[in-house]
């Protein structure tokens, strides 16, 4: 007990020496540091070196520059049903009113282009519609008549009535770099004035989306957000100019999952300035079968480098075999523009136009040659191809300034020869102007195309005579 007692009286006094040494050294020697942020440190990015001293571009004033140049497009078109002409007769006769029509809408983004009004937007937003109509960010609306569209690009041209827009200028596309930041402008899920950032991804892309037989697929590749309503709107570099008209989004879902694809705007431009001038685009054609080079097809032919693009087969009658391509060859630029993809050679080649004369680089046996090729259309010539297209045995032409102000009418198209078909069985005649059908006011060959193509049961076409005389038609048609 007494030892206990003992051992207990020499813990306790080595613990009050432990306690009193610490509180010592804390009093007397040890210093509080007080750490002081005076500078926060630049927060450094994944995409930049870590010894860059760049900082993510401001783009603000790509934005502001493109967002009121971005319309939405709202459409309407009627499915199923039929039409009533209004008279007993002609619905019975016809089966007009089969059943009751549904409406269908749809809505997506188109680019003013100019001032006057002229808006670029996909294909597949208006396909179809027979109603267009654009709301311009400052809640301005017009009604909108289609220009011309071309399947083989999925774009389409708009016309509205209109002065003092403000309108996107064109960029550069081929100048575009990987890593570059863009802006994707639209009006995705109808929340209009959108804008995403992104950089470009890749370029030349084909993702075989467009079944056209004619199609030309040579998408920039970003990976700005882009949803559906996004189609037709714009992708603007950081100076604000246009690059490209967004199109795609690569998706499971439906909404955007990290890529988004878009239409060069060297395309663009091309196709706006033809549908304008010519009413539908001037397709060029090489007249070859096209492979990519990868490296079976390097050990299958014996090539030196994976390089350019292999003609597989050169069409009998095509420019290049006039010109001296061969089956083997392969190409390697053009006009002066390397090319080392499908979609990069048919994105060249688009950009020129029938009877046009190119310069194509290829390698043969290990060896460079170079040849002119005079570059024809779909029909194996060099003529520029007017839409003259014949609609139900008659062939049309637009109506000129003089017959508008002598008959007092502001659109219309004139009946240039008539052959036997549904328009010469109704009792329509040669010179008979067009001005509308199923109620609707025809501007050109499209707009009647349009209008036939989506009647069911029926068709009402009215119009005037070259004296003056108004007339109007009914008839009914097949399917």
């Amino acid at each position: 007990m007494k030892n206990t007692k003992k051992y207990t009286l020499t813990f306790l006094l080595v613990l009050a020496s432990a306690f009193l040494g610490v509180w010592m050294y804390n009093a007397f020697f040890a210093k509080s540091q007080v750490v002081t942020v005076t500078e926060q440190q630049p927060m450094r990015y994944v995409n930049l070196p870590s010894n860059s001293g760049e900082q993510l571009p401001d783009l603000t004033f790509a934005a502001e520059n493109s967002i009121h140049a971005v319309v939405h497009i709202a459409t309407q078109s009627m499915r199923g049903g039929g039409w009533s002409s209004g008279n007993p007769f002609f619905d019975e006769f016809f089966g007009l009113r089969q059943q009751e029509p549904q409406i269908a809408r749809g809505f997506g983004s188109g680019v003013i282009l100019s001032e006057d009004g002229y808006i670029v937007t996909n294909n597949h937003v208006i396909e179809r519609a027979q109603n267009i109509k654009v709301i311009l960010n400052n809640k301005q609306e017009y009604d909108a008549r289609l220009v011309g569209a071309d399947p083989s690009t999925d774009l389409a041209l708009l016309k509205v009535e209109a002065d003092n827009l403000p309108y996107l200028t064109y960029g550069n596309s081929d100048e575009l770099r990987l890593g570059e930041w863009v802006l994707a402008v639209g009006n995705p899920f109808n929340l209009t004035s959108t804008v995403t950032a992104g950089i470009i991804s890749a370029r030349a892309r084909n993702l075989g989306i467009n079944a056209d037989q004619y199609s030309i697929e040579s998408f920039i590749q970003t990976d700005a957000a882009v949803n559906p309503g996004n189609s037709g709107g714009a992708l603007v570099n950081q100076s604000g100019k246009l690059v490209g008209i967004n199109t795609a989004i690569a998706s499971r879902t439906g909404s955007y999952a990290g890529y988004s694809f878009a239409v060069p705007v060297s395309i663009v431009q091309k196709v706006v300035e033809d549908l304008k001038e010519f009413g539908e685009v001037q397709r060029a054609l090489l007249g070859v079968n096209i492979r990519d080079v990868d490296a079976t097809l390097v050990k299958e032919e014996g090539l030196d480098v994976a390089e350019g693009v292999f003609v597989a087969a050169v069409q009998e009658t095509g420019a290049a075999k006039d010109a001296g391509i061969k089956e083997g060859d392969v190409i390697i630029s053009v006009a002066g523009q390397p090319v080392n993809s499908s979609a990069e050679l048919q994105e060249k080649v688009s950009l020129y136009r029938p009877g046009d004369d190119v310069k194509i680089v290829v390698k043969r046996n290990g060896d460079r040659k170079q040849f002119t090729v005079t570059l024809r259309n779909k029909h194996g010539d060099t003529q520029i191809v007017r839409d003259n297209v014949t609609v139900l045995g008659a062939g049309f032409e637009v109506i000129g300034m003089n017959d508008k102000r002598k008959l007092n009418i502001e659109y219309g198209i004139k009946i240039k020869d008539l052959d036997k078909g549904k328009l010469k069985d109704a009792g329509l005649s040669e010179g008979f102007i067009i001005t509308h059908v199923n109620k609707k006011p025809i501007y050109e060959v499209n707009d009647l195309k349009r209008e036939i193509g989506n009647a069911k049961g029926g068709i009402l076409v009215e119009g005037v005579y070259p004296n003056g005389e108004l007339a109007y038609f009914v008839f009914g048609v097949d399917g």
